[in-house]
């Protein structure tokens, strides 16, 4: 694409999920080492805004309740919303306008935007509802499995960047009491499918203890509270829940201070990985090509069963591709992985 100028207005659109914000800011980094002196700006759903929030590339943000967009009943609230938020867009004067999302919100809000040039995704399941009728451009991205880091980093080739290191700048986060020496559980996943077993995870935090000398912190929103108090009042005294507690920045610290982090396919397992922590993610049904962990510190374990990875939200309760991952299996990894460390 012709180079944008020196001090480009850019506008990035990318909503949610938590993971994906965090995937997406090795683009962000990739276009401030491009164009140091642009303008950068963000739109965001409102309960992910503690990821994005004090970042010093980032101009500022623009939040959205995105479950208006989707209740008929705040239809008309999310009408407003849009009308207030597209007048507010249009006064930036944005040179350009990159929808992440792909979907019919990101596509109207690009268009709204006013931004002469829209930029969108062309790949393997991008660009849903229609989007791509509001761009003016398309970006391929890859056929079938792509890790999302590497998708949205076509983008920055596309605008004429160079591609060096990939960073994903984050900030320090806001300070939770935590134990001296601790591991961090994320037994929390939207897809029931993603979910390793309640007691494994008791398992593994009483191994932790007595092997490692580890507390383990479980960490989780509001409706991950009771499955992670289960945990806790399983493990013996093993762990203890911090779940639905924490404010996404507070999260953000807890994980920076971890020694290890054991995770499902979920935001904080992206967040772990972004921060260059030890993390081990249990994957199932969905890719760890396409979603995985990004950083060299991270590994992931998966069943090898030949149904996995099926993208399937819901299965068998516990999924098989999960139980036959056991917190045996898991424990040895991590004594491995320490292991080699120690030894390099």
């Amino acid at each position: 694409m012709n180079y944008l100028g020196k001090r480009p207005k850019i506008l990035i659109i990318k909503p949610s999920s938590l993971g994906d914000i965090v995937h997406s800011l090795a683009l962000l980094s990739a276009l401030k080492d491009c164009y140091p002196e642009a303008e950068i700006h963000w739109v965001v759903a409102s309960q992910f805004k503690g990821i994005l929030e004090e970042n010093p590339l980032i101009k500022k943000l623009w939040l959205i309740d995105t479950g208006r967009w989707r209740a008929l009943s705040g239809a008309l609230r999310a009408v407003s919303e849009v009308y207030k938020l597209s007048k507010g867009l249009k006064k930036e004067g944005f040179d350009i306008a990159i929808d992440l999302q792909g979907l019919l919100r990101s596509g109207i809000i690009s268009y709204l935007s006013g931004a002469g040039v829209r930029v969108g995704l062309k790949g393997f399941k991008e660009a849903r509802e229609g989007s791509w009728l509001f761009h003016t451009d398309r970006v391929f991205v890859g056929k079938g499995f792509v890790h999302a880091v590497d998708r949205y980093l076509k983008v920055a080739e596309f605008l004429g960047c160079k591609v060096g290191e990939v960073r994903f700048p984050i900030g320090e986060g806001s300070p939770y009491p935590v134990p001296k020496r601790y591991a961090v559980l994320v037994p929390g996943a939207r897809w029931q499918s993603k979910r390793w077993p309640k007691r494994n995870f008791s398992e593994l935090s009483r191994m932790l203890r007595d092997g490692l000398g580890l507390e383990c912190l479980i960490v989780g929103t509001g409706s991950d509270i009771e499955m992670a108090q289960r945990i806790s009042d399983a493990s013996g005294g093993a762990s203890i829940s911090i779940a639905g507690k924490t404010s996404l920045k507070e999260l953000i610290y807890v994980l920076r201070g971890a020694e290890l982090v054991i995770s499902t396919d979920s935001g904080p397992l992206h967040i772990a990985d972004a921060l260059g922590k030890r993390v081990f993610a249990i994957f199932g049904p969905t890719s760890p090509i396409r979603t995985g962990p990004y950083g060299k510190n991270s590994r992931v374990i998966n069943s090898g069963l030949e149904c996995s990875p099926c993208l399937k939200r819901k299965c068998k309760n516990p999924p098989p591709c999960m139980v036959a991952i056991s917190p045996e299996l898991l424990y040895n990894l991590i004594i491995d992985e320490i292991k080699k460390e120690g030894q390099s």
